[in-house]
Parts: C-alpha cells; sequence; structure tokens
C-alpha cells in the first residue's frame, strides 16, 4: 500500500473556543486568528502534499468554513457535536460513505510548520500498517492516525493519546526527519518551536501581531 493516496480527515472547533491555552500569549482577541492561521497552514501543506487525494475538514465554525473550503478542502459539518474523537471518527464515515476503500488519516489542525514531503514520508510509512500514529513532538499526544481501507480509524485523541492509540494496537511511526509533522501548538513554547522550523504565510502573520510574547507560558 505504499502508493496509496490518503484522504486526511481534520478536526476544528468553533474558533471562539480553540487554542485556549494560547491566550498567555495572544490574548482572547488574538487567539481564535491564530487557530483559523494554523488551520489554513496545515491544510494547504497537506493538500500539496502527493500522497493526499483530499483534505475533509470536519467543522462548524461558519467563517472557518468559508476561508479552508477557498483552500481546496471539503467540509463536513460536525453533526455529532460530541467532542474530537467523534468528529474524527463522522469525518472518516463521510469520506468512506463515498468511497468505501479510501485510505483516512487523522491529522490536527494546528500543525503551522507542516512540510508536504514529510507528511509524504510518514502517509508512505503508514502505508505499511493496517492502522498506525505518529506522536506529537512531546512524545505525550498523537499528531496523525492512520487506517488502510476497510480499517477503522478508531480515534483516541486527547492528552495522553500516544498511550491510548498504542494500547489500542495501533503501531507507532518513527521515520527521520518529519519533525514539521509532530509539532502541533498548544502553548507560547509550542508556537515559538513552530516559528523555529518554519511556519506557514498565514501563521507567520498573524505571529508577527503578537504584542506580547513572553519568554515562558503563564
Amino acid at each position: 500500500m505504499r502508493d496509496t493516496r490518503w484522504s486526511l480527515i481534520v478536526p476544528l472547533k468553533p474558533l471562539r473556543l480553540a487554542k485556549s491555552r494560547l491566550a498567555a500569549v495572544a490574548g482572547d482577541a488574538l487567539r481564535p486568528s491564530l487557530a483559523l492561521a494554523f488551520a489554513e497552514d496545515t491544510v494547504a501543506a497537506a493538500l500539496a502534499c502527493a500522497a493526499v487525494r483530499d483534505v475533509v475538514v470536519v467543522t462548524d465554525d461558519p467563517f472557518a468554513t468559508g476561508r479552508l473550503a477557498r483552500l481546496g478542502a471539503r467540509i463536513v459539518p460536525d453533526s455529532p457535536a460530541r467532542g474530537l474523537n467523534a468528529a474524527l471518527a463522522y469525518g472518516a464515515e463521510a469520506v468512506r460513505s463515498a468511497a468505501p476503500g479510501a485510505a483516512v488519516a487523522a491529522l490536527n489542525a494546528d500543525l503551522p510548520a507542516l512540510r508536504p514531503a514529510e507528511l509524504a514520508r510518514v502517509l508512505t510509512a503508514a502505508g505499511t500498517y493496517a492502522r498506525s500514529f505518529l506522536a506529537d513532538a512531546a512524545g505525550v499526544g498523537t499528531t496523525l492516525l492512520a487506517a488502510a481501507p476497510g480499517v477503522a480509524l478508531a480515534p483516541a485523541f486527547g492528552g495522553a493519546s500516544r498511550a491510548r492509540h498504542l494500547a489500542s494496537g495501533a503501531a507507532e511511526l518513527r521515520p527521520a526527519e518529519v519533525d514539521s509533522v509532530r509539532r502541533d501548538v498548544d502553548t507560547g513554547e509550542d508556537l515559538r518551536a513552530a516559528l523555529a522550523l518554519g511556519v506557514g504565510p498565514r501563521t507567520a502573520v498573524g505571529a508577527r501581531r503578537l504584542t506580547t510574547f513572553a519568554g515562558s507560558d503563564r
């Protein structure tokens, strides 16, 4: 399955609720626009990846819906409205209702440094397993969970999801030089690390708008 093209499921909370831990550096005024910038740069990079067939964003945010659809993403409303994992499972079902043989992968919406070539390496590695995942930069969470055709995605994101995905039988992916796929952004420290990797254009503009970017999160 090494040459498989993937349908990516990207979940996005309503922007007013997204990235609450960034309030320390962005405040509530800029936090929603940064969350959208992260999602836009993530989706744009994913769509530019040769291993990606399409990107489905599961969201109920009307403003984000328009912006991400213009990039080329398909928008699926979060009909379950039961949290992250229900949204991801619903997105995978939406993909497979139209393409039952699709390989699907859940991808975080907060990967503003995402590089298409690195994502392709991760998805190529995922193609050798029935179900697999990539741990985040901290080694605690998960940034990508992949399921081969005919295999349930069974997402268990949130908090210490690396351990849960391992316990569920998913293989842990360890491709080299894929830092941009691991670097999700929840805190100011995470954002600094993403900026050091090199973020997409929308996040770069948003980061320049921050007037107080303290040396540590409080």
